[in-house]
């Protein structure tokens, strides 16, 4: 949802450092998922695609340090939530989003790896993926609202030495145990 802003901001000509107006394209923004939920559409556009650039992606960073555009959008993802039930992904969704949700889990891998996935994914060089990470990581993990931090009761995963279907199968492990056929355990 901070990227699909973040590439309003970037269309529209809006400084990432003008809040007011973010406020404004934050409360504006249809943000909805698409057919299988795979799909990103903004404003009735599937913007999926574009919004997985570093340009975006840096730009979402700065977005996302707008206090009045994280209330906005994490208003969005409750009503979201509220009307079904929901995987979310995000830099704060277990820890400010979504709190008492049943099953948090904070996916992590070494810094190299990362910037090695996101460089293949990307087709754009290690190095400068690695430094792109390096600067998101820094700056989203020293804003003073709704930093990158790990909720307390959320499962580490650590995805270094995984392939995706590995990750999958560890994924699924952890709902299972927190769940049984939708309904949270009781122990």
């Amino acid at each position: 949802m901070y990227r699909a802003v973040a590439l309003w901001s970037l269309r529209t000509g809006v400084a990432v450092s003008d809040m007011h107006r973010l406020e404004q394209l934050a409360k504006e923004a249809d943000i909805q998922f698409g057919g299988d939920g795979t799909a990103i559409l903004l404003n009735g556009e599937d913007v999926s695609d574009a919004i997985r650039t570093p340009e975006v992606s840096s730009a979402a960073s700065e977005v996302s340090r707008v206090p009045a555009v994280r209330r906005e959008l994490v208003a969005k993802q409750r009503q979201i939530a509220g009307n079904a039930s929901v995987v979310m992904e995000g830099r704060d969704i277990g820890s400010v989003v979504f709190p008492d949700a049943t099953v948090k889990i904070f996916l992590d891998a070494h810094p190299e790896i990362r910037a090695e996935r996101r460089s293949v994914e990307s087709a754009l060089p290690r190095d400068e993926v690695a430094r792109a990470i390096d600067e998101r990581d820094r700056r989203d993990r020293s804003r003073p609202e709704s930093p990158l931090v790990q909720a307390p009761d959320a499962v580490y995963v650590d995805t270094t030495g995984l392939d995706i279907d590995e990750v999958e199968e560890a994924l699924l492990k952890i709902i299972r145990d927190r769940t049984s056929n939708g309904k949270e355990r009781t122990h």
